[in-house]
């Protein structure tokens, strides 16, 4: 069912959705590791497709920026287009020392300062996390890529710019490994919908240094991150 962010038809989005935040990053992962793409949305800008990924159906689709923001495409992705799981590739912030630019974050569960929760009016603290299933099969998938990660809890907050600096480092004294924006409205809205969701990300930054990745190294960095999900979109641990 078309919605007022969304205007694919039925069946034209995947049970597997892979979302990034940059709608232009949804297109350009689109075009260039899935065969036979369709662009199904384009409403606002936030750009859906649907290809093949080793003959399996995939789609991307751009989240936008922001807890709120991904609870909208979250919601409608599950409850109007029928879609099983999630997985979120985005960039985010180093804020544990043992995280290092370029490293790969599997968030098990996830922290945050927003009160997107209070809306199911549950009698305590909700602690949102990811799907073991999904989460298992990355964490097997980067074993066997020979890459560098980390599982563990992730910063989803609603502030970029702080007014107060230094509360970022606050959290990593918890073991908070990484701040980002998307994670709890995705893992909340899985687990309301009974579906599935894991956010996988990339440090591109990191409080404790000066450096950042460049653009050559964006690109090759992400694509381990991105291939990390279409591995676990096909169904397998290789």
């Amino acid at each position: 069912m078309k919605t007022f962010h969304n205007e694919a038809e039925p069946g034209a989005i995947a049970k597997t959705v892979l979302m990034p935040g940059d709608p232009l990053r949804a297109k350009y992962i689109a075009k260039t590791y899935l065969e036979n793409v369709v662009c199904y949305n384009q409403v606002r800008g936030m750009y859906g497709f649907t290809g093949n990924w080793k003959g399996r159906p995939v789609s991307i689709q751009g989240s936008g920026m922001g807890i709120p923001s991904m609870g909208i495409y979250a919601y409608e992705l599950f409850h109007n287009y029928g879609v099983d799981n999630i997985i979120r590739i985005g960039t985010a912030g180093a804020i544990h020392t043992e995280v290092a630019v370029g490293d790969v974050v599997f968030a098990m569960g996830c922290c945050t300062n927003s009160s997107f929760a209070k809306q199911y009016h549950l009698p305590g603290t909700f602690s949102p996390v990811a799907d073991y299933a999904l989460l298992e099969r990355a964490v097997n998938i980067a074993r066997k890529s020979n890459v560098r990660f980390h599982v563990g809890n992730v910063f989803s907050s609603d502030v970029f710019y702080e007014d107060q600096t230094g509360e970022k480092a606050v959290w990593s004294k918890m073991g908070v490994l990484i701040q980002e924006m998307e994670t709890l409205s995705l893992y909340c809205t899985a687990a309301r919908a009974g579906k599935h969701a894991l956010s996988i990300l990339t440090a591109g930054s990191s409080i404790h240094t000066n450096t950042a990745l460049t653009n050559e190294q964006r690109e090759q960095n992400l694509d381990v991150m991105i291939r990390c999900a279409l591995e676990l979109a096909e169904g397998k641990d290789t």
